[in-house]
């Protein structure tokens, strides 16, 4: 069994937060674990700026003394255009972990914010001039462009209402989520294994893979998400929260919690009580 001692990263965004991550010592599964948790609320490739500030408690696991690798991400502190996101990681009692606001709240939403690791192409845009036909025709969704086989995720929770070929959409995926919320997933090369009608998904499963099937120009993921039925811009709608600290839990949570941010400011006040050193 690896000894377990708690370790401190702390950076300055200057190009990229993998960039900045590995100059602070952060190997790129933490940084990846970093962008994933505040993944719900923070757009790593369009939100970030320069001079945004990033600080990680994690864990660092040694074998008879010598480092051998890094553990769990315990606590995290991003700003992002000065607002402070912290993150605390907490183990249920029925021994579930997961990522937490210092007030209770999940870190997760109960949908991705994008499904797909891939750049944006063309955005939600109800005047957009359709690239094949030539005219003016509203894109109710989102477009990733991405080589062909790239997984496509399924943004939440829910149940598949329709897969298979949906006309100028090509091969498709319409997921159900609740009375009232739907996403679709359009253009794949292949649907995902077991994905049919009536089938459950949980969120980050893949669904389905890019392609170009249907009225495309190119490989890409067209998605939609659709309150009662009404188009809305995927990057901006505002997401619902995952389930938060259950009143029940919410004492123990406090307890547990509370010596994480102790941990976590006790490193940022080194951290700039050494900063003051070095100035001085």
């Amino acid at each position: 069994e690896p000894e377990i001692r708690p370790a401190f990263a702390a950076g300055v965004i200057d190009g990229s937060l993998y960039l900045s991550a590995r100059e602070a010592g952060m190997d790129d599964r933490l940084t990846m674990e970093l962008a994933g948790i505040f993944g719900w609320d923070i757009d790593f490739v369009y939100d970030v700026r320069k001079g945004d500030q990033f600080e990680v408690v994690y864990e660092q696991l040694y074998i008879d003394g010598e480092e051998f690798s890094t553990g769990r991400i315990l606590s995290a502190k991003f700003t992002n255009r000065g607002e402070e996101n912290i993150a605390l990681l907490y183990t249920d009692s029925n021994g579930e972990s997961d990522y937490y606001t210092p007030e209770g709240k999940s870190m997760r939403k109960a949908f991705l914010r994008v499904p797909i690791n891939a750049r944006l192409s063309s955005p939600f845009n109800l005047q957009r001039r359709h690239p094949v036909l030539d005219i003016v025709r509203p894109h109710e969704g989102t477009d990733y462009a991405a080589p062909p086989g790239t997984p496509i995720k399924a943004a939440g929770n829910g149940r598949v209402k329709f897969a298979g070929w949906k006309g100028g959409y090509g091969r498709t995926v319409v997921l159900k989520h609740g009375d009232n919320i739907t996403t679709l997933y359009a253009h794949m090369s292949r649907l995902g294994k077991g994905i049919k009608n009536g089938t459950r998904v949980k969120q980050g499963q893949t669904i389905g893979h890019v392609g170009s099937s249907g009225m495309v120009t190119g490989p890409h993921l067209h998605y939609e998400f659709r309150v009662n039925g009404v188009a809305k811009n995927s990057r901006t709608v505002k997401l619902p929260d995952a389930q938060p600290i259950p009143k029940s839990e919410m004492a123990r949570f406090k307890q547990v919690t509370s010596q994480s941010l102790a941990q976590l400011n006790v490193f940022l006040e080194s951290q700039n009580q050494l900063a003051l050193a070095t100035d001085n």
